[in-house]
């Protein structure tokens, strides 16, 4: 019966633990509150460092201390298997906090032939990003699916602001936006818009130039990368999943 005692005491090892796990993750998540008020608790879970747990708010996450009063805005190192254990973390919340704004929210440039989904934080007036658009064709002809979305660098109210609104409220969303990505003049309009909640997204998520890619997996691909490149790209990280 030696299997026995030893299958015992291993499930009550086991539930000892999960036990502990979630009363230090019920303290923590109390302590957050004072600060959080509204946090959900499955905002707080267990990270694979002990005494250590993630609070995902996204697109944000960071980590706790299991008694609530730490907090550590950075990244975990597994050193034995050499590498970083925060960043597949971080590129979910990120894609899921763009998902969550809604493709009725973007301007889409579908493929006949789709193979990939990227996301483009764009500015009308960036010379990459002008270059990126004027191979949209190219873009799409290599399977890849492109939604923007606006990043006006220069912030709210700037001139590359009023364009990306104008753009959005024009009748054709998808031939102003060409017009204005050459420099052409289009007509200035005013309606309900996404673009600052887009650029206030992009700035949570750690976007600081354009055009910023990301891919379907919520890593991030900095600036200008031609079609054929950006298809290799694509195929390779299709191929780690």
């Amino acid at each position: 019966m030696k299997w026995y005692h030893t299958l015992f005491f291993a499930a009550l090892a086991v539930f000892t633990t999960t036990a502990l796990a979630e009363t230090e993750i019920e303290r923590v998540h109390k302590s957050l509150q004072h600060v959080l008020p509204g946090l959900p608790r499955d905002a707080v879970r267990p990270s694979p460092v002990a005494g250590l747990y993630q609070v995902m708010i996204p697109p944000k996450m960071f980590y706790v201390s299991a008694d609530g009063r730490f907090a550590i805005d950075g990244d975990v190192i597994d050193l034995l298997q050499q590498k970083n254990i925060s960043t597949p973390v971080r590129d979910k919340m990120r894609i899921s906090a763009i998902d969550a704004l809604g493709e009725n929210q973007m301007i889409i440039y579908d493929s006949a032939k789709q193979k990939y989904t990227v996301t483009v934080f764009t500015d009308i007036d960036c010379g990459y990003c002008r270059k990126l658009h004027s191979q949209i064709d190219e873009y799409n002809k290599a399977g890849i699916r492109v939604r923007y979305l606006f990043y006006p660098r220069a912030g709210i109210g700037s001139a590359s602001y009023n364009k990306a609104v104008s753009v959005w409220c024009a009748d054709d969303q998808r031939k102003a936006l060409t017009l204005a990505k050459r420099g052409e003049a289009i007509a200035e309009k005013q309606c309900d818009n996404p673009v600052a909640k887009e650029y206030e997204l992009a700035q949570q998520i750690g976007v600081r130039g354009t055009p910023a890619i990301i891919t379907e997996e919520g890593q991030v691909i900095p600036g200008y990368v031609p079609p054929a490149r950006l298809k290799v790209i694509l195929e390779a990280q299709q191929t780690l999943q």
